[in-house]
């Protein structure tokens, strides 16, 4: 039954007021004026009034437990939050040594400070961001570029036409799926009034930092629970980063596109929010791009985007290029360089709190509102000497004041504690800090003189807009700070009624991999990748033959479909990078005696032929559409949306389950149009007609290798097996060629 909350007494100032006066007649009926102007009945609405304060006080007593009950629980509210962001710098010139600006460097929007949070070299050079957006065209113009391009079909491959795009922070482009060629082109530019080869020289040996903003909608970044650890701090190693590598045209005047890769350095995942990678670049000599290619050769293949504007071709210094892994869904809003992260805060220095007097469990307070957490360290000066204390979560892992002998240990064994004594607690949100009593943590000595070093925010204020950044008062001259999106995360402190809603889930752990329900839930809140399908298989091991779920104790094992993968759409396989990127998540966050084993499925191919009769009044091919989509759901190994009309199947085809010919029958049956069902037919990898059904063991799923849907009989299988080939390794090759935009 629900914990309803006791109400000590829920009468009010009237109702107080109106039984005493129903008592007069019973206690004095010599008291007949009961007007509001009688000095009794003043003093009766005087002591209503003081009662009635003191039952609200009274009925405050479970509020107050639940409060107590909040801290025994060790649940402390949030406190503010700062509000993070990126700045660009500019200004730099080439004809200078590039500035340095170190970590902590104060920015201003307005009043608000804010602190970068590393050091960047401010590089002379400019960035655009452009992508090989995917254009149809029509029939004559396709015709067209087939014969502008003939060279390019001759060696093999399919014309992939694009126009160039500019990524320009407003309208997102999901690199698998928009773009030809799944990357992220960046052009580095030379300021006016200066060439590429001194920007070159001048940034040759330097560190570009890149700034990155993916488009997450569907994967919200949010402020974790108070002693949970976060689910998105590891980054995820799923882009490359490369450099054109300019080598001689050969004899024929032809150009090859060959790129080095560059090793990037990053501390936050920028598939799963904004960051900023290091890239180092390389000597003066290998910081090039091609300026001397055919007007057909520009643009075509891996050469980067063709730029119609020839003033700002001339500019490029060199190209940067952002490839994402194929089982990343990568989706990037804004790119740009000399970028750096910041935060809404500033320090407070040297702020004296009192003095310790040595009495256990001392509290004091902090001057300011809105201390970041994290963020606070205490020193204790005592006869000229300071000493700093550490920072912990929680004193009960303290060690004590005084180390004890231990009357366990035989004479001349040394007992040491490892735990730490000199330490003080924090509630950011309360503005406190408490210190031990002796036997958790030392006590600060009576006469030392305590003092605080911490940051505070704003909160909520710190969201500012574009371009509200722009300035520094400890900015190199020339250097110009600008932050090109809006700030972002900067929340106020929580509120009580916050705190207790979070208990359940305090309680709960949800950031350890226990249960199977832990298993699928974490891995799915793993940064930069995308999962449409988690089967978890407690005590199995896919490399033990044909043993069932529990042979294998200790073990776990975990079936895993991408939501995209453009080699295969039909049969999603999770790439090295993606299950790389899904054991940096998962290995902190398991058990030390569970073994964790990653794979993809095993896809077994199935032939599906169906014969069928159409009722009257149903149009053929709409019919036959229907059946199609219907069998293609069905044999689905991932489900990207709910389906009703298939029990059973809500997350895709069932492991271990058989696909079963009268099962596909009933399927196809159910269409709305079918009149009758003359004939299914169905093969496995063996290529032989399937009486019954195809058994599926271990990770097995079925992949629709061929369906034929015919009126009357259905298609022979061997018709149908030569007529549909397995496409090669990785599908047709693609040449991406750039096309002129009709409109301007």
């Amino acid at each position: 039954m629900p914990l309803n909350i006791p109400h000590i007494d829920d009468r009010r100032y009237q109702d107080l007021v109106r039984d005493t006066l129903a008592r007069v007649p019973v206690h004095t009926p010599e008291w007949t004026q009961l007007g509001e102007s009688d000095p009794g009945v003043t003093l009766v609405e005087l002591f209503a009034f003081l009662t009635e304060s003191l039952l609200y006080r009274a009925n405050r007593v479970p509020e107050v437990s639940r409060l107590k009950f909040l801290r025994l629980l060790g649940v402390p509210l949030a406190a503010a939050t700062p509000a993070q962001g990126l700045v660009v710098f500019g200004g730099a010139r080439a004809d200078q040594p590039a500035p340095t600006l170190p970590a902590r460097t104060e920015l201003r929007a307005g009043e608000l400070p804010f602190r970068t949070a590393m050091a960047i070299d401010v590089l002379p050079v400019q960035a655009r961001a452009y992508v090989k957006f995917k254009v149809e065209l029509t029939e004559a113009a396709q015709q067209y570029y087939d014969l502008l391009y003939l060279a390019a079909r001759q060696t093999g491959g399919e014309l992939a036409t694009y126009e160039t795009r500019e990524l320009d922070g407003r309208q997102p482009v999901d690199l698998a799926r928009e773009t030809v060629d799944g990357a992220l082109w960046l052009a580095l530019l030379a300021p006016a009034n200066t060439t590429p080869a001194d920007v070159a020289a001048a940034i040759a040996g330097k560190t570009l930092s890149l700034g990155l903003v993916p488009y997450v909608d569907d994967a919200p970044r949010t402020l974790p629970t108070v002693g949970q650890g976060r689910a998105d701090d590891e980054p995820a190693a799923l882009l490359t980063y490369a450099l054109p590598r300019v080598t001689a045209p050969a004899a024929d005047g032809t150009s090859t596109a060959a790129y080095r890769l560059l090793p990037a350095r990053s501390a936050a995942d920028v598939l799963a929010g904004p960051g900023v990678v290091e890239l180092p670049l390389p000597a003066a000599a290998d910081i090039a791009t091609w300026t001397e290619l055919d007007p057909l050769e520009a643009g075509v293949g891996e050469f980067p985007p063709a730029l119609e504007d020839s003033g700002l071709a001339g500019r490029v210094v060199t190209w940067v290029r952002v490839r994402a892994s194929a089982s990343a869904r990568a989706r990037f809003l804004w790119a740009g360089v000399n970028a750096v992260a910041v935060e809404q805060r500033l320090a407070v220095v040297n702020e004296v709190l009192g003095e310790g007097d040595g009495q256990p469990d001392q509290l004091l307070r902090l001057g300011r509102a809105g201390v970041v957490p994290g963020s606070v360290r205490i020193d204790l000066l005592q006869a000229g000497t300071a000493t700093r204390w550490s920072l912990i979560d929680d004193l009960m892992a303290a060690g004590p004041e005084v180390r004890p002998a231990s009357a366990q240990r035989a004479p001349g064994q040394v007992w040491k504690d490892e735990r730490p004594s000199t330490v003080f607690m924090v509630d950011a949100e309360a503005g406190t800090v408490r210190f031990g009593d002796g036997l958790r943590g030392t006590r600060p000595p009576a006469g030392a003189r305590i003092v605080a070093h911490y940051d505070i925010c704003q909160g909520a204020r710190g969201n500012v807009a574009a371009g509200a950044l722009n300035a520094g008062p400890t900015l190199p001259p020339g250097i110009k700070p600008a932050n090109p999106l809006p700030t972002w995360g900067g929340a106020d402190a929580e509120d009580t009624a916050s705190g207790e809603k979070r208990v359940a889930g305090f309680i709960r752990h949800r950031d350890r991999l226990v249960t199977a329900d832990d298993f699928a839930e974490v891995a799915r809140r793993a940064p930069g990748v995308d999962i449409a399908r988690v089967e978890v298989l407690a005590a199995w091991h896919p490399d033990l033959g044909d043993s069932q779920p529990g042979d294998a104790p200790g073990v776990v094992t975990l079936m895993l479909v991408p939501r995209h993968d453009p080699r295969a759409p039909d049969a999603p396989s999770p790439d090295r990078a993606f299950l790389d990127a899904l054991c940096r998540h998962l290995d902190p966050r398991r058990l030390v005696t569970t073994e964790l084993v990653l794979r993809g499925p095993d896809y077994v191919p199935v032939w599906l032929s169906i014969g069928l009769t159409v009722a009257g009044g149903w149009a053929v091919p709409e019919v036959r559409d229907a059946v199609k989509a219907r069998l293609r759901a069905v044999l689905a190994p991932a489900r990207t949306e709910a389906v009703a009309d298939l029990p059973g199947l809500d997350a895709g085809w069932p492991l271990a389950r058989a696909v079963n010919r009268l099962e596909l029958w009933a399927e196809v049956a159910r269409v709305p149009g079918v009149l009758k069902v003359n004939e299914v037919l169905l093969a496995g990898a063996s290529g032989g007609a399937v009486d019954t059904e195809i058994t599926l063991r271990g990770l097995q799923l079925p992949q629709l290798a061929g369906l034929s849907v015919e009126l009357g009989s259905a298609l022979p299988l061997d018709d149908l097996r030569g007529s549909t080939t397995p496409p090669a390794a990785g599908g047709p090759r693609f040449v991406p060629v750039p096309t002129v935009s009709s409109s301007c």
